[in-house]
């Protein structure tokens, strides 16, 4: 039996009973059988480069968070690119930023839809993964972007840029406008979000080096990617540490919300501001001085990235194994790294001398 028409039966299944009921009809799995076979399908096949790019395709993106300014413009730049390469593009997902069982419900609806791939940013790296490994035993490839799940949930994931870049270059920022002394704090979406601990756990261990020994990191708060908890959090970090120099936020939601603060308040100035930001929603507070310098990479690129790598896999152009390249469009050439991580490249870093060259 074709794969299409595997496809088509338990997608079919799907619809009349459960998700769960189609799993079993369609060869039924245990614990044990999804996490074997969700691995093996990561990397199942042999790439062919020279394949020819199918069109037709139905590429489902699933945001961390509809609604959110940084996620409606990398979508749109999924959005574009899935067009451009002759497919359909469609949208689902949550308004909250912690619904970790809404996203679950989400794949589990574009599975049942029988979707040819998937492009999800993950809330939580290991919840979606029962769901995610039904899809690909459905022939669905499946791409992460922004936020991770464990690799063996997807066949590649799309990264902002390395993590170690991100980290360290938001500490080494701040430091330096607070000329590597004081009480320093950062401002976090969700807990549980992959992205935000692993550029947290580099932060601490870039803080370790003994040039940063003046400065202690007093606090990681967390706003859930929500502007009003955000900009609750940003009050909370200042009224508990009346001596605080600075705050990272490494999120567009958090950081905007903590300018919006600190911009009507008497810190304004004398408490630095970096972190991850859109230059459309920071660009006033560069401007009136309340941030110096944020960065981030292009959201639209990033989700442009996110549609080519799934319709490149959906083509068997290539299957998310180490070492294989592919050419992303205008974006140029890519190569797969280490786990199915490709990553866009190295973030920008905006000032008053630049802001205003983009728009985004």
């Amino acid at each position: 039996m074709r794969m299409s028409s595997i496809r088509r039966t338990c997608a079919a299944l799907a619809v009349v009973t459960s998700l769960a009921l189609a799993a079993t009809a369609c060869g039924g799995t245990t614990k044990e059988d999804v996490k074997d076979e969700g691995g093996k399908a990561a990397t199942a096949g042999k790439a062919d480069p020279n394949a020819e790019t199918k069109k037709g395709l139905t590429v489902g993106f699933l945001p961390k968070q509809v609604n959110n300014p940084y996620f409606t413009v990398a979508d749109k730049g999924g959005e574009k690119a899935v067009k451009e390469l002759g497919s359909s593009y469609k949208e689902v997902g949550t308004s909250s930023g912690t619904d970790t069982a809404g996203q679950v419900s989400y794949v589990n609806t574009l599975t049942q839809q029988q979707v040819d791939a998937i492009a999800v940013s993950a809330q939580d790296p290991g919840a979606l993964c029962t769901a995610l490994k039904q899809a690909m035993k459905n022939g669905i490839k499946v791409v992460t972007y922004d936020s991770d799940t464990d690799p063996e949930c997807r066949n590649a994931f799309i990264s902002q840029a390395s993590a170690d870049d991100i980290g360290r270059t938001q500490v080494q920022q701040l430091a330096e406008q607070i000329g590597n002394k004081g009480e320093i704090a950062i401002l976090s979406a969700a807990q549980t979000a992959t992205n935000q601990n692993a550029w947290i756990e580099i932060m601490k261990d870039e803080l370790k080096d003994p040039k940063y020994k003046d400065i202690k990191l007093v606090k990681v708060a967390y706003g859930d990617d929500d502007a009003q908890k955000s900009f609750q959090q940003t009050q909370g970090l200042l009224q508990e540490h009346p001596n605080l120099k600075g705050i990272i936020s490494p999120t567009t939601v958090g950081i905007k919300a903590a300018a919006q603060y600190l911009s009507g308040s008497k810190y304004k100035g004398k408490v630095k501001l970096t972190g991850l930001g859109t230059p459309n929603d920071m660009r006033k507070y560069v401007k009136n001085g309340t941030v110096e310098a944020f960065e981030l990479w292009d959201p639209a690129k990033l989700g442009e990235l996110a549609a080519r790598t799934a319709v490149a896999l959906s083509s068997g152009q290539i299957t998310g194994k180490e070492g294989e390249t592919f050419r992303a469009g205008a974006l140029g050439e890519y190569t797969i790294g280490e786990d199915g991580v490709i990553n866009l490249g190295k973030p920008t870093v905006f000032t008053a001398g630049n802001v205003d060259q983009f728009n985004f």
